[in-house]
């Protein structure tokens, strides 16, 4: 079987928190994922049958082309996404692509596609589904009677400007709706090309409408390709910021996710940078670990950092309950325990010296809103 896991990346037991994880499906070939973040490609958690890599005798894996981008159309029936977590800012989200091209190990958003049959791994990152009639969704929504304006975020799930925004331009589209109904939005993003739409946001932000935060997870370029190896660098990041804030869009960094032992270290170099290219809030969230996450984030360890394998794991179950996730609300995004409570201080002492706002403070106007006319939406009779 092709892809077993390698003897030098195997921790010995004296040296892991616990027996190293056994690889679940096959390890795929560091070169036909070049430019990938998780290692395997698992089936998803609903199949019934596991595929595997197996050579045929004949050196057939040799063969194998590199891993490739495909995209697919996907049409679903509305483009508003609700919830009711008490724990965060946002009752309506929107996501116009599923999947994302970033490939960020640690997202807590890949177990979503075991939901179209496909792994959370390298499919997540490889085979993504684009929603093309978005924005005429929205305006449809956005114009239903009794529609009650809030804040929509996006980029709350995948992220809206990963790199197949430059050709299908789906958020583009979704600002322009946005904007002519005068309807506040708040993104997320690792992205650079979100300064694309600074024409736009800035608009919005002058009317108190818009605001922008940028995820900067660790200010180490060569950690951040390892990790994060399609998303922007982190000095592009700070651009990002720095390009926005002049453009007069509220600007914010998301020291997220922080992980224990790998980038910790990092949070008041992260807030003094961010806020030296003008951002006006901050945020954090300790990493998560959802479902296959775990796994994979686990294997990428052994692979990327075998030495930090043990220190990193124990401290991660240390923040919860002993387990590698907790799903608990209020502890999913914080954690618990004496390491969770210094990394809050830490990070509350940071954001006060800097004169900083706390994440969510500002808050964005919906009396301007007005529903859409046309368009297929219906009109009024009086």
């Amino acid at each position: 079987m092709a892809g077993a896991p390698d003897e030098m990346f195997e921790p010995s037991p004296e040296e892991v928190f616990e027996p190293a994880p056994e690889e679940i499906g096959v390890r795929i070939d560091a070169e036909r994922r070049r430019g990938r973040g998780a290692v395997t490609n698992a089936s998803g958690r609903y199949e019934t049958e596991v595929r595997v890599a197996v050579d045929d005798g004949w050196d057939s894996l040799d063969d194998l082309p590199p891993l490739k981008t495909e995209v697919q159309v996907e049409k679903p029936k509305r483009i508003i996404t609700r919830n009711q977590s008490p724990d965060i800012s946002f009752d309506r989200s929107i996501n116009p692509y599923r999947g994302c091209e970033h490939g960020c190990v640690y997202c807590f958003a890949r177990p979503t596609h075991a939901y179209m049959g496909l792994s959370p791994g390298l499919d997540f990152e490889t085979r993504l589904f684009v929603k093309p009639n978005a924005a005429a969704m929205l305006e449809r929504e956005l114009g239903e009677p009794g529609y009650q304006c809030r804040t929509i975020a996006i980029g709350t799930n995948t992220d809206p400007y990963q790199p197949i925004e430059k050709t299908h331009r789906i958020m583009r589209e979704v600002l322009e709706v946005l904007e002519r109904t005068n309807h506040p939005v708040a993104i997320v993003t690792k992205s650079h090309l979100v300064t694309r739409d600074k024409d736009i946001l800035g608009r919005m932000g002058a009317k108190g409408l818009a605001k922008v935060a940028l995820s900067v997870t660790t200010l180490d370029g060569r950690l951040a390709r390892a990790m994060e190896p399609r998303a922007a660098s982190p000095r592009r990041r700070l651009d990002a910021i720095r390009e926005l804030s002049e453009a007069g869009v509220p600007t914010a960094v998301m020291v997220a996710p922080i992980i224990p032992a790998l980038t910790d270290h990092e949070i008041e170099r992260i807030l003094d940078a961010a806020q030296a290219a003008g951002a006006r809030e901050a945020g954090y969230v300790l990493l998560r670990l959802p479902l296959e996450v775990s796994e994979l984030f686990r294997q990428w360890l052994l692979v990327n950092r075998p030495d930090s394998y043990r220190h990193v794991m124990s401290l991660i179950r240390a923040m919860r309950d002993g387990k590698d996730y907790d799903s608990t609300w209020g502890k999913r995004m914080r954690g618990a325990g004496p390491y969770a409570w210094q990394i809050a201080r830490r990070f509350e002492l940071q954001v006060k010296k800097l004169g900083l706002q706390k994440g969510g403070r500002t808050r964005l106007r919906a009396d301007l809103f007005e529903p859409p006319v046309g368009r297929g939406v219906q009109l009024s009779l009086f």
